[in-house]
Formats: C-alpha cells, sequence, structure tokens
C-alpha cells in the first residue's frame, strides 16, 4: 500500500532541483563541449513538476514511463547521482551498463518504491506501456486476488509534442474505456524541438481538446509553481488512486535551454525567452522558501556534484567482449526455462488418436497452459464472445471469464505497447494480431521489446507470444492478408519466431514459448489452420519442442531441401517421385533456426535448394544459402538454388496468385533439374 500523502520535504525538494539543475549546466558548460558526455538533454525548467511526482509514487507497485528529459524524475524515485552521471558517460555501473543513450532511464523498484520501465528512443513510445502496467494492476487485484496490488497507479510521463504520436492515443482510448489506474503527466512547454503547440494540437490546448473523452479527469496546472504544482500533482495521484479511473494531468512549464546542448532556440524571440526565464521554477521556489539557507545549499551540492562527476570519470567503460550478452534470455537454445516444476515436460509426441487441425492444436494448448498458469491472458481485436475471426480463441471467454480473455480495440500499438507493461509487470500477455499485415502499426513497440532486455543489461525483459495468422488462404490471397513476411521478423532483435507446418508442432512450439523469457512471434499459416495436410494427434499436455531443432520429413543422399509453413507439404509431395535422394528439412523455427542440421546435410548430399513463400529479394532464404556458401562451400557440387515468390504481393486472383506461389510442379520441375547437375 502507499504511504499516507503529506506535504513535500520541500529542502528536500530544494536539494534535487538543485542537483539536477547544477549537473544540467555541468554538461552544458564543459561536459558535453568535450565530448564526455556525447548525448545531453537539458531538464532545466522542468525539474520541480518532476520531483514532486516522483515523491508522491510511494507504492511498491507503482511504475513509471519517462522520457529523454526526465532526469529530475530519476534522481527523486532514488536513481543514485552517481548513476546518472554514469549514464551520460556510457560508463559500466549506469542503468544501460553503456548500451543506452544516458538519458534513457529504467529502473527496478528500490526500497519499496516505483519502478521505471524502460524508456525508448521513440517519441510517444511510453504511453502504451505505462497502460499494460495499468491493467496488470486490475488483473493482479481482481484476477489474482493479490491485494498488494490495490491503490498501485501507472504513470506515463511526456511532452506536449508526445501528445501527437500514435502511442499517446493508444493509450488514451485502452485508459479511458477500461477505467484503468493511469496518469498521464503532461509537461508542456510549448516547443517540441522547435515545433510550435499549435502545430501539435489544434488550438495549442490538449485539456481543452480532450473534455469530451468519458471517464477521464482533466486537472490543469502551472509546473513551475510550488504551491500549485504540488496541489495539482497530488490531487491527480489521488484521484487516480481512489480508482477513479485514469487521469490526464496538464502542467505548463517553461523550457529554459534548447532541445539539446547544440540548440541556441534561435526560432525563439527574445520576449518569449525572457517570459520562459521569469517562469523558471528554481528562482519560484527561492522566492516560495525565503528561510532556506539557499547559498549554503547550492555549495553544498555543487561540492557534491563536481565529487560524483569527478569519481564516475574513472570508473571503466563496459567490457567490449560483453556487448552480445542478455539478447536472450539464458536458456538460448531453447527458449525457455526448464525450472525444476518443469520436469514433467514431455518431448516424444503422441502419434496416435484423433487428428485435429492446426487451429484447434492452438487453443487446446492455449486452454491447458491458461489452466496451468493464471498469469495467461489473451487478448486482440475479436477474441473474446466472437472467438478470434480465425476460431483460434472460440468459447475460451466462456470458460476463463473476460478478464483473462478479452477484446481489445482496432489498435496494434496498443495491443503490442500494452503487452510490455504487462510483461513486465509479471503477466504472461498472448496478444494476437489478426493477419501479418495489420502488425505494422505495432513495429515500434515490436522492436523496443525485442531489445528491452539487451538495453537494461538484462534488467528488464519482456516475455510474451504474439500470436499472428499469416499466408494465403486456402482458396484465397490478396496483398493485405496473405502476408508472411518472416524475414523482417528474424531482423527484429531478440524475439523468436516460430513457423509451424503441422498441428503437433504448433503445440509443442507454442508450449514452449508459453513457457519462455523471451518475447516470440508464432505464426500460424492461413492456409494449414484447417486443412487435412496438416492434421495431426494431438500429443498432449506437457509436449514442448525445443526452438532451433529442424524436423528430418524425408532422407536422402543426393539434395537438401529447406523449408517451412505452408511450403513444407509442397516440397514433401514434390519429392516423393525422388524418394531416397532428396532430404526434405523443415526448419520449424526461424530465429533460432537449426544451421548446424542444415550445414550437416548439405555437406552430405552437396546440394541444396531452399522453397519459401515470402518474396524472393532478401527473403530468409538468402540468409541460409549465404551461411552454407560461407561454411559449406567445398562440400557443394552444385550452385545453391531458391524458390520463392518473386518480388510482388500475393494476388487477390486465384491465377495470379498460382502464377507467385511456388507450386508443386515448380518444386518437383527444380529438383528434377538440380538432381540431374
Amino acid at each position: 500500500m502507499p504511504k499516507k500523502p503529506s506535504s513535500p520535504n520541500w529542502t528536500q525538494v530544494a536539494r534535487l532541483l538543485l542537483t539536477s539543475r547544477l549537473l544540467d549546466e555541468l554538461e552544458e558548460r564543459e561536459l558535453a563541449p568535450a565530448g564526455r558526455v556525447p548525448y545531453q538533454f537539458s531538464a532545466k525548467g522542468h525539474e520541480l513538476s518532476q520531483i514532486l511526482l516522483a515523491l508522491q509514487l510511494t507504492h511498491p507497485h507503482d511504475a513509471a514511463t519517462v522520457y529523454y528529459r526526465s532526469r529530475p524524475f530519476m534522481l527523486a524515485a532514488g536513481l543514485g547521482l552517481k548513476e546518472a552521471i554514469a549514464a551520460g558517460m556510457a560508463k559500466t555501473g549506469s542503468p544501460s551498463e553503456g548500451r543506452d543513450v544516458g538519458v534513457m532511464f529504467s529502473m527496478q523498484s528500490r526500497d519499496n518504491r516505483i519502478t521505471v520501465l524502460p524508456s525508448s528512443g521513440d517519441v510517444g513510445a511510453q504511453y502504451t506501456p505505462a497502460a499494460g502496467w495499468a491493467q496488470a494492476i486490475q488483473y493482479h487485484r481482481d484476477v489474482l486476488g493479490n491485494q498488494e496490488w490495490d491503490k498501485a497507479i501507472a504513470v506515463a510521463h511526456g511532452g506536449e509534442g508526445s501528445i501527437a504520436a500514435n502511442g499517446f492515443w493508444a493509450a488514451l482510448n485502452i485508459a479511458s474505456t477500461r477505467k484503468i489506474p493511469m496518469l498521464f503527466f503532461i509537461e508542456d512547454n510549448a516547443f517540441a524541438i522547435s515545433v510550435r503547440s499549435h502545430l501539435q494540437t489544434p488550438g495549442a490546448d490538449l485539456s481543452s481538446n480532450l473534455r469530451g473523452f468519458k471517464h477521464l479527469c482533466i486537472i490543469d496546472g502551472d509546473g513551475s509553481d510550488p504551491e500549485d504544482a504540488s496541489q495539482k500533482i497530488a490531487e491527480a495521484v489521488a484521484n487516480v488512486r481512489a480508482g477513479k479511473g485514469p487521469c490526464l494531468l496538464h502542467l505548463c512549464v517553461p523550457r529554459l535551454m534548447g532541445h539539446t546542448f547544440i540548440d541556441d532556440q534561435a526560432y525563439k524571440t527574445e520576449t518569449e525567452k525572457r517570459n520562459e526565464a521569469k517562469r523558471d521554477p528554481l528562482t519560484r521556489l527561492q522566492k516560495f522558501l525565503p528561510d532556506l539557507d539557499w547559498a549554503v545549499l547550492e555549495r553544498d551540492v555543487a561540492a557534491e556534484v563536481r565529487a560524483a562527476v569527478d569519481e564516475v570519470a574513472s570508473w571503466p567503460d563496459p567490457e567490449p567482449r560483453s556487448v552480445t550478452d542478455n539478447l536472450f534470455a539464458a536458456d538460448s537454445s531453447a527458449n525457455c526455462q526448464f525450472a525444476t516444476d518443469n520436469a514433467n515436460w514431455q518431448f516424444a509426441q503422441q502419434t496416435e488418436g484423433t487428428r485435429i487441425n492446426l487451429i484447434d492444436a492452438v487453443r487446446r494448448t492455449l486452454e491447458a497452459e491458461m489452466t496451468r498458469d493464471p498469469r495467461l491472458l489473451v487478448f486482440g481485436e475479436d477474441v473474446g464472445a466472437k472467438g478470434g475471426v480465425h476460431g483460434a480463441t472460440a468459447h475460451m471467454q466462456e470458460k476463463f471469464g473476460d478478464g483473462r480473455v478479452f477484446d481489445t480495440s482496432l489498435s496494434e500499438e496498443g495491443i503490442i505497447g500494452s503487452a510490455v507493461g504487462m510483461s513486465m509487470a509479471g503477466l504472461r500477455p498472448v496478444p494476437e494480431i489478426q493477419f501479418r499485415k495489420y502488425a505494422d502499426p505495432a513495429t515500434e513497440q515490436i522492436n523496443d521489446a525485442g531489445t528491452m532486455r539487451w538495453r537494461t543489461a538484462g534488467k528488464f525483459s519482456a516475455p510474451m507470444v504474439v500470436r499472428i495468422p499469416v499466408g494465403f488462404g486456402k482458396k484465397i490471397g490478396d496483398p493485405w492478408h496473405s502476408v508472411t513476411g518472416e524475414a523482417i521478423y528474424a531482423h527484429t532483435l531478440g524475439w523468436r519466431l516460430a513457423f509451424p507446418s503441422n498441428a503437433a508442432d504448433a503445440v509443442g512450439l507454442l508450449r514452449t514459448a508459453l513457457r519462455g523469457e523471451d518475447p516470440t512471434i508464432f505464426f500460424e499459416h492461413r492456409a494449414l489452420l484447417d486443412t487435412a495436410i496438416a492434421r495431426r494427434p494431438y500429443p498432449g499436455d506437457d509436449y514442448v519442442l525445443r526452438f532451433g531443432e529442424a524436423a528430418t520429413l524425408m532422407a536422402g543422399d543426393s539434395l537438401t531441401v529447406v523449408t517451412w509453413g505452408a511450403m513444407t507439404h509442397r516440397v514433401v509431395e514434390s519429392a516423393q517421385t525422388s524418394a531416397g535422394r532428396v532430404e526434405v528439412l523443415d526448419l520449424r523455427t526461424i530465429v533460432p533456426w537449426d544451421k548446424s542440421r542444415v550445414l550437416e546435410s548439405v555437406r552430405k548430399t552437396g546440394k541444396c535448394l531452399i522453397v519459401h513463400e515470402d518474396a524472393l529479394t532478401g527473403g530468409f532464404g538468402a540468409e541460409i544459402a549465404a551461411v552454407i556458401a560461407e561454411e559449406a562451400f567445398t562440400d557443394l557440387d552444385a550452385p545453391l538454388a531458391r524458390l520463392a515468390v518473386p518480388d510482388v504481393p500475393i494476388p487477390y486472383n486465384m491465377g495470379l496468385m498460382n502464377a507467385v506461389v511456388p507450386r508443386v510442379a515448380d518444386i518437383a520441375e527444380k529438383i528434377q533439374s538440380m538432381l540431374a547437375f
């Protein structure tokens, strides 16, 4: 539970404000020009409201997302001065261990206080993860019955420039429709670098424009006035803690320096600069606290800042050999943590019994894992009452309730961003994106989630499983619903990617992903969801498949064919006339892919054909071919070959679609030509 709110300790506020101010000025005057701090973003003018807010966040499950001007908030939230300096200098001992820009902060809970979620360099990306944490607060309290989370809140901290970003509106929609305990803390300094507020929001007045939003409390204030800022911040925090839903706290502040230390603010008039200087929160706090010995305090803080800078300058730089650490969880080869409580995991699949569709295998696995792990929740567009547009979640809301299986608004940014926040709050989200093309608006959140463990040197991660139906349908294709695009996600750092070709593999790979510690994208091919070729007996409620282990579907000694997804079945059919000569490998996972098994086969056969559904140029087949050329070149008896979709989208007309997607006849012809080479 949070501590009872009280009046600020104004001496503490003054010390923190001076610390931030003097550190900014030392960086601007000395450290940045000398290159000792490569990036410098001043918080001058923003300090007071940030400090007052941080001191209000006393619940052990409070969380905040911050942005590049949030160092005063971080200092007040418990980040050490030396840590903050080390961050700017990219030293060991900084929050990211020198991996991220110095003002991209994160902080695990300290002394039962606030958690600061990893910040992003993408403006506006901070909002939906905060919404996800706020949703997790409700889930912990209402679904898991953990009353320790009661009264906790999530705060998203940003400037007024970020309110034009997709993430802000996605989070605002989630927060208002679901009435989650979330505070939008907007510091309005009237300039997004040089762009004025009237170009960010109509009339330059966010609060006025949002008055019509239901279930949203709106509070305006002066962020540089000690009395007004203190009162408004306390009111906003209390409102959200009381369970009244989200609140937008819109505070006006001056930005006394440029966007960065090299920005001379030539776009501001001299009158504007003078007026901003009059609103300096340090000057106003000095007038508000006339009895405080400011000269002594400033002397002490200046000495402390200088001593800290001098000490941190001698700290070591990060060890270069460590730079590849922490992209994935420790057990990266299997993508799962084989803990003692998982001793009953099953690696041999059941091969008898009723054959089930791939889509039924997905649903059955989800249900088994949701029964096993109450932290697991499923959400997305139409997954609730409808049961998903493909039927993967049919009747699951009836079985598990709308707290665990629920519909979202039509916002992929909101779906994935909120999943990020939920996962950091200890839940296991399984969001569904209806089709691969629809994931594009969530690209920013997907990229951020993948690099989170690396960017925070292993302190934070966002394990989740994103289910995405992909590829052409069994009777139809088109440019919007038939995308696979696995090569893009193979190049998206920090994500696992599974691409099963049958129901049994779908069960094993999905279960491994659900029990794993890494974010995973799980592709479900539309042409395999309910077709006979992908049906298999259900392999059991504990069946798992390690990632990175290809399946040998046919053994042969003259040609290796590597494939995955729906192409697997076409390859097997096309190779039947050459049984014993063609070895067919189904990769099953793209990240990681079974390089050793592919190389072993190619060294035996001396030839390799790669068949996939993605576009040819830059497709994942090119990566496989490059590895073979680099590591098994002297074993080759023929040029490497690829069959893929030419560089066009999948067409709507069936005749056109069949002209571009590799057919059985096309593959068979290529196999015969390579065998004859």
